[in-house]
């Protein structure tokens, strides 16, 4: 495994880094949980991901339970705050008041002293961006967390939070967490540009596009029963159903191949690709079985030559269609 730094910041974390979204949903199978999560630190994943939001706080509680057993020095843990906790008008969203409740609760359920990297979870269109931020910058002067970051910001309300942290002299954010993939390409543009100059890193999610770059959904052929893709209530910004058409199935056929030539599974070609900005910190995975973690730790030491870039380019640049974000319009 190979380890870069977060933004700016001094701290490194595993170029793979593993996510409780999928990983930790089900207080029932915690013990499978607990087999992925020790199978991503022994191969050298030091990075785990983590929200208040999943299952309701059951993802924290399981990670917690599970990283237990490590050195504490030895793992960066991040969560996040922002989507509903509860009914109530304050049990939301970015104001002083919320964060500092959800920040004490994210630490009992993770069972922890602090939380290396917090997020931001979303934009807060009713909250001022000064009021978030000092309530992140009192959680580290506080030692409650280390670093904080954001999470589904446009580049220009990145930029609106940079300014209020430089005119007020509070801690800056090291880290930013969007979707990025082969046909999730919307940062590249703006965000990126503005994340490099500011010392930002993207640690970013979806890099397999939903499992649609393990190349398990196909044109023509019925979705397995338990995939995503079988699944139709599932309620996200962007899912699955964002990739299964004919363009997208087309051009993953022709990634299939590349990889299948280049000697790689497509994940982790398409890991490898994404790890070829030297502004991605990480690529946040997931996985319901360990040798998927196996597979996936593989990519950090995939080099991918300007040859096949250049091939790849030549798949992703054929196809018009784009995956579209809310964040993007609003």
């Amino acid at each position: 495994m190979k380890y870069r730094r977060l933004g700016g910041a001094g701290v490194k974390v595993s170029e793979i880094s593993l996510g409780s979204w999928i990983s930790c949903d089900d207080l029932n199978a915690k013990e499978d949980s607990f087999r992925i999560i020790e199978k991503a630190y022994e191969c050298g994943i030091n990075f785990f991901d983590s929200a208040n939001v999943y299952s309701q706080g059951r993802a924290e509680i399981i990670l917690g339970e599970a990283l237990r057993k490590f050195p504490r020095e030895t793992c960066v843990i991040a969560t996040k705050v922002y989507w509903p906790m509860g009914e109530g008008p304050n049990q939301r969203g970015l104001s002083r008041k919320h964060i500092m409740e959800e920040s004490e609760k994210s630490l009992k359920r993770l069972g922890t002293d602090y939380i290396d990297l917090y997020y931001c979870h979303w934009f807060d269109h009713e909250v001022p961006v000064e009021e978030t931020l000092r309530a992140m910058d009192d959680l580290i002067r506080r030692g409650m967390i280390l670093y904080f970051g954001v999470s589904n910001w446009t580049a220009a309300q990145i930029s609106e939070g940079l300014r209020v942290c430089d005119r007020f002299l509070l801690d800056r954010m090291v880290a930013n967490q969007p979707s990025y993939n082969m046909f999730d390409r919307y940062i590249e543009k703006e965000t990126i540009p503005l994340c490099m100059k500011n010392g930002i890193g993207q640690v970013v999610y979806s890099p397999l596009a939903q499992g649609t770059l393990t190349g398990k959904y196909r044109r023509g052929t019925e979705y397995a029963a338990g995939s995503r893709a079988a699944n139709r209530n599932i309620k996200a910004e962007v899912t699955v159903w964002d990739y299964l058409n004919d363009e997208i199935l087309g051009q993953v056929e022709k990634l299939t191949q590349i990889a299948d030539e280049a000697g790689v599974r497509l994940s982790q070609l398409a890991l490898a690709w994404i790890l070829r900005q030297t502004n991605v910190a990480s690529a946040l995975t997931g996985a319901s079985r360990p040798s998927q973690v196996e597979e996936n730790v593989k990519a950090s030491d995939i080099s991918l030559s300007d040859g096949l870039l250049s091939r790849i380019g030549e798949v992703l640049d054929s196809g018009a269609y784009t995956v579209k974000h809310n964040i993007v319009l609003e």
